[in-house]
């Protein structure tokens, strides 16, 4: 017997929708699950490899303040995949959030980031740009508030924080991984 779905109520619904799933499972046991879905998502991680950098954004977290006191995580560029493909979102996200023209997008897999609650799926990305290809300052859309700041930071020093356990965004910390496994002669 396959899983099915016998009820599904709307809990909430706004920037993002909560819905009580009652689900009987192939052993005929019948569960209640809540799942938030509020889109997909993209990540990229642009990387310079003449100057062997990247390029991160960072921003405040309502989450992380409420719960840890955070001020501002840094991260991979990211942002919702919005009636596009996401080659083309993530394209988007870099410009807005980066200043960052991106050509060639290398392709790292479509990922569920937290599959027991969310129904997001992020799509990664990495990405080679040069000096020429930054044309302007980033800082996300104005309208959004997202109070963007653009980090440039070695890949010496991101594989370093890897290794150290540093890295507390998920996108970056797999994009960096992926990066030195791909491409190990940049590090």
């Amino acid at each position: 017997m396959k899983p099915a779905i016998i009820q599904r109520t709307k809990l909430h619904q706004g920037y993002l929708t909560v819905e009580r799933l009652n689900i009987r499972l192939p052993d005929g046991v019948e569960v209640v699950r809540e799942v938030e879905t509020h889109g997909d998502a993209v990540a990229v991680l642009p990387y310079d490899p003449e100057k062997r950098v990247a390029l991160l954004v960072r921003l405040f977290r309502p989450p992380a303040f409420d719960r840890f006191g955070q001020i501002a995580l840094e991260e991979a560029c990211a942002g919702m995949v919005e009636g596009e493909e996401p080659s083309q979102a993530a394209r988007r996200e870099a410009l807005e959030e980066l200043g960052l023209h991106l050509d060639a997008l290398e392709y790292v897999g479509r990922l569920w980031p937290s599959p027991g609650v969310s129904a997001e799926q992020v799509t990664l990305f990495l990405a080679a740009y040069a000096a020429a290809d930054r044309i302007n300052g980033g800082g996300g859309v104005a309208e959004e508030h997202e109070g963007i700041v653009v980090v440039e930071r070695s890949l010496a020093t991101l594989a370093a924080d890897a290794d150290g356990g540093r890295i507390v965004d998920l996108k970056l910390l797999t994009l960096v991984l992926t990066l030195r496994a791909r491409h190990p002669t940049l590090f």
